[in-house]
């Protein structure tokens, strides 16, 4: 992320990529009244967007824990609101039938607390489908990244990650949710470069029968 001009900031990928249909779908649910950034492509590798001034939900958290329970519930409203969205047509359906927008990467490190409230960023893997599989995507990331290599960061860091998440799935019946963690597990995995920490992780979650 560089510095653009005036109250804006250029996202450059390392790799082309569809640009135009991330900006796309950042207009379309801007348009539709979703707190999404301004953006629009320059090439398959560059994006220019709204600079937001803020920090990140987790960054946020980490300094003020005891907002955990407002945030889990604030991003919980987040995926919310836009799975009341209905998506577009053009949109990729990688997780099956379903009339939601997905954004596929909706976790605390991909909302900036602004002034003018929370703004969602990252939209590369925006898709349509089912509403829950979104959910269990989130829950798949928020249980199974990895923490920090720092022996007490990583104790601090995963007793509080335990927390969110379960704070965040109140808001969710977790059936609904389990009914798709094997194919967001399946996509996840062919579609990002895990260390094997993180896949047996995720592995251990999909295969755990309790609800």
């Amino acid at each position: 992320m560089f510095e653009h001009g005036p109250g804006e900031v250029l996202r450059r990928y390392r790799t082309p990529r569809d640009t135009e249909r991330e900006v796309a779908a950042m207009e379309y649910a801007r348009e539709e009244g979703y707190p999404a950034p301004s953006a629009r492509a320059l090439n398959d590798t560059d994006i220019v967007m709204t600079r937001l001034v803020g920090r990140t939900m987790l960054e946020d958290m980490m300094e003020r824990p005891w907002r955990m329970a407002r945030h889990a519930k604030t991003l919980a409203g987040l995926l919310d609101r836009l799975h009341a969205m209905p998506a577009p047509p053009w949109l990729p359906a990688p997780l099956g039938a379903g009339d939601a927008v997905l954004h596929l990467d909706l976790h605390p490190e991909n909302v900036i607390l602004t002034r003018d409230g929370p703004f969602v960023i990252d939209w590369p893997n925006t898709a349509r489908g089912p509403a829950a599989a979104d959910v269990a995507h989130t829950w798949l990331v928020l249980g199974c990244s990895l923490p920090p290599d720092n022996v007490l960061k990583r104790v601090v860091t995963l007793g509080g990650r335990r927390l969110f998440l379960a704070l965040f799935l109140r808001h969710y019946r977790r059936a609904d949710l389990r009914r798709h963690l094997s194919a967001v597990a399946d996509y996840r995995i062919a579609n990002r470069t895990l260390p094997p920490g993180e896949l047996e992780s995720i592995r251990r979650v999909v295969s755990r029968k309790s609800p």
